[in-house]
């Protein structure tokens, strides 16, 4: 028999129970789609880190309390001060250091309108240069400045609505703050994190007078000199706390630290979820040895009969073999087009972003697995000999 004919035949076989290959086909699909959509989550998502990383600015670096103490040993954290700002400020790589504080989840108020602020920071007025903050409105605040406040975009829409929020008094924590600015938009989603302009950035004095206290920092936000000076003002940056502190008990990081290190998480995760969606690939692929299976069983005399009358082993291998891979093949097409246009729409605050090579790989592994899960019951229907097959009820 050619080919063609060895296809047809398979095309009629799966279209006399049309139910039943419609369902094998959905369970290919399904894998094929998860496989797609949650590795294209996956990058999303990394993309979307490390985009937040890189607005922080390529020549800033963050000090943190905690860190290694020598020999491998994990140090107790000293309270990173503002001292220690002043020192690093005087270093000759570092334009500037700004002590940062910060309250979570801060309620606002203005004329009736309330709303919450998921980060109030309070920091100096170098912090904007270091973080890349761009005041879209008004004025950032100066040295000396009181009780003032430059907000996010977000916190502007939810409580001046319409409305110009300059120069008007909002309410957070029982203390009132005049709004002098307002930021520009980062334009970036979260993934289920905090809103990045759901912020307000306020005084450092003001912040611990009403806000967090007077405790501990809770990182410096270091601006070197020049994208070439990173390096030196990390290596600098180091040995004035570990002089000041006597123990490493902190740690410096480079964006480019951050941005590997965070690569290196996302490219776990990833994997993770292509190997979670992968397992419902397989999952399909035993239905489709199951569905094969049954066919088999049922079309028993059939295959007595086209045996007797002289077709090969090779035909009714043929048969089955393309019956499991025509199944397998629409599923992973349909797989492929659900995929790429669920990737269309945002998941949970993060929009996907499709890698090529994961539809080439699931689309492969989907035509592999109608070939190695239908090739048992294609070889199954082979081996029958024709009497027993005719002697079949």
């Amino acid at each position: 028999m050619s080919p063609l004919e060895v296809l047809r035949f398979a095309l009629r076989g799966l279209a006399a129970d049309r139910l039943r290959s419609g369902l094998t086909v959905l369970g290919v699909l399904i894998g094929v789609a998860a496989v797609i959509l949650l590795v294209a989550f996956g990058n999303g998502s990394s993309e979307q880190v490390k985009k937040s990383i890189q607005r922080l600015g390529a020549d800033s670096l963050t000090v943190s309390p905690g860190g290694d103490g020598g020999g491998g040993v994990r140090a107790q954290a000293r309270d990173l001060t503002v001292k220690d700002a002043e020192a690093l400020a005087k270093s000759p790589s570092i334009r500037s250091a700004s002590p940062v504080v910060s309250g979570q989840s801060a309620a606002a108020a203005y004329a009736g309108t309330s709303g919450t602020i998921d980060r109030f920071i309070g920091t100096t007025p170098d912090y904007f240069a270091a973080a890349s903050k761009t005041v879209a409105a008004g004025t950032a605040f100066a040295a000396g400045d009181g009780n003032v406040v430059v907000i996010g975009s977000t916190v502007a829409s939810d409580l001046f609505a319409g409305t110009d929020p300059l120069g008007k008094k909002i309410t957070v924590g029982g203390i009132r703050f005049t709004v002098i600015g307002v930021l520009k938009a980062s334009g970036a989603t979260s993934g289920g994190f905090s809103d990045p302009d759901s912020v307000a950035v306020a005084p450092l004095a003001a912040v611990q007078a009403g806000i967090t206290g007077y405790g501990a920092l809770d990182q410096i936000v270091v601006q070197a000199r020049g994208t070439g000076a990173v390096d030196a003002a990390q290596a600098e940056a180091g040995q004035i706390l570990l002089q000041r502190h006597g123990t490493a008990d902190f740690t410096v990081a480079t964006q480019a630290g951050v941005q590997s290190a965070v690569s290196e998480s996302s490219r776990t995760f990833t994997v993770l979820l292509g190997a979670v969606a992968a397992i419902s690939l397989l999952v399909g692929g035993i239905g489709i040895t199951n569905i094969m299976l049954v066919t088999v069983a049922e079309r028993t005399r059939e295959i007595g009969i086209r045996k007797a009358v002289g077709a090969p082993p090779g035909a009714i291998l043929g048969q089955f073999a393309a019956e499991a891979t025509v199944l397998s093949l629409i599923g992973g097409l349909l797989g492929v087009a659900a995929g790429v246009a669920g990737s269309l729409f945002t998941i949970a605050g993060v929009k996907p972003v499709l890698v090529p090579s994961s539809i080439a790989l699931a689309l492969g592994v989907s035509v592999a697995i109608g070939l190695f899960f239908g090739g048992y019951p294609a070889a199954r229907a082979a081996r029958l000999r024709p009497i027993e097959a005719l002697r079949h009820e």
